[in-house]
């Protein structure tokens, strides 16, 4: 996340739905954690109320009136929440017009990070519905983007995380992001290398090819392991799909943390992408980290 210097908020997105809190108990906590601000948004969008056939449509100013009201409501329900779990963190409250999105993608150019709320919709209603925000969040944020799924996570002790490992820059990012977690927590944690063998697998070396994967996997933790001489680490080499493997290995985790390519835009958001897979399956929180480039 950011700079230890950098006194850079953490943002999370407020839900108007009471019983939605998850997502906000995770951002308190971490920003007593790493004692940092916490700033509350609220986006105020197009309202998604029908109204019948035969009716006429309230006007905007009406509309927005309605949406100011539960806004303001939603987020003084917020804070309080908030200064009851953590009293000691700097909250503050934003009101914002514009898709939840994008106003979120706008906060995390100045954030340490991002968090939202999940209730796994179907991989359709991520990529397409007016409901999620996550996946086009994840596609252009500037931080990591926390998921945090509703109802809560059960993690098994002694606690750990995952992070998935694959030698690339963004992985590499994901390593960092992944020690600190589990330092600030205490926990130990699974470096996970996800492979799989390719159709002509039998006409080359799969031992050879096994060793590769774990000097990259060693190489890869061996530098941050030694700045966190107090997280344990498990490497672990496992062959089939990243997804599924990762999924696996997080099902009680307290967190799994993935790297992205940020890819932007449309076509971006319809690959589908590790980040995004896990994002789907997982039911502990995911941490998507993007590349300092990116």
């Amino acid at each position: 996340m950011a700079r230890p210097d950098v006194q850079l908020p953490i943002v999370v997105g407020v839900d108007p739905d009471p019983a939605k809190r998850m997502a906000l108990a995770w951002a308190a906590d971490e920003a007593a954690r790493r004692r940092l601000p916490l700033r509350l948004v609220h986006a105020e969008s197009m309202p998604t109320v029908g109204f019948g056939r035969w009716e006429v449509p309230p006007s905007w100013e009406a509309w927005n009136e309605v949406l100011h009201r539960a806004g303001e409501r939603a987020m003084k329900e917020a804070v309080s929440f908030v200064e009851a779990r953590q009293p000691q963190v700097r909250v503050s409250g934003l009101l914002a017009e514009g898709a939840p999105a994008w106003v979120l993608r706008e906060q995390s150019q100045e954030a340490t990070a991002v968090v939202l709320g999940s209730w796994h919709l179907s991989r359709a209603r991520e990529v397409f519905g007016s409901s999620s925000v996550a996946v086009p969040v994840m596609a252009h944020a500037r931080c990591p983007v926390v998921v945090v799924p509703e109802p809560e996570h059960v993690t098994q002790q002694p606690a750990y995380f995952v992070v998935g490992v694959d030698g690339s820059a963004h992985s590499a990012a994901a390593v960092d992001l992944a020690f600190q977690e589990a330092a600030l927590r205490g926990a130990a944690l699974r470096a996970v290398y996800a492979w799989q063998p390719g159709p002509l697998h039998w006409m080359f070396d799969e031992h050879a090819e096994q060793q590769e994967y774990r000097r990259v996997l060693s190489e890869t933790v061996a530098g941050r392991g030694a700045a966190y001489p107090d997280v344990e680490v498990h490497h672990e080499l496992v062959s089939g799909h990243p997804v599924e493997v990762l999924t696996g290995a997080s099902a009680h985790a307290l967190g799994l943390v993935v790297g992205t390519r940020g890819r932007g835009g449309f076509a971006g958001m319809l690959l589908g992408s590790v980040s995004q897979g896990v994002l789907h399956y997982a039911r502990c929180p995911v941490i998507a980290v993007p590349h300092a480039s990116a």
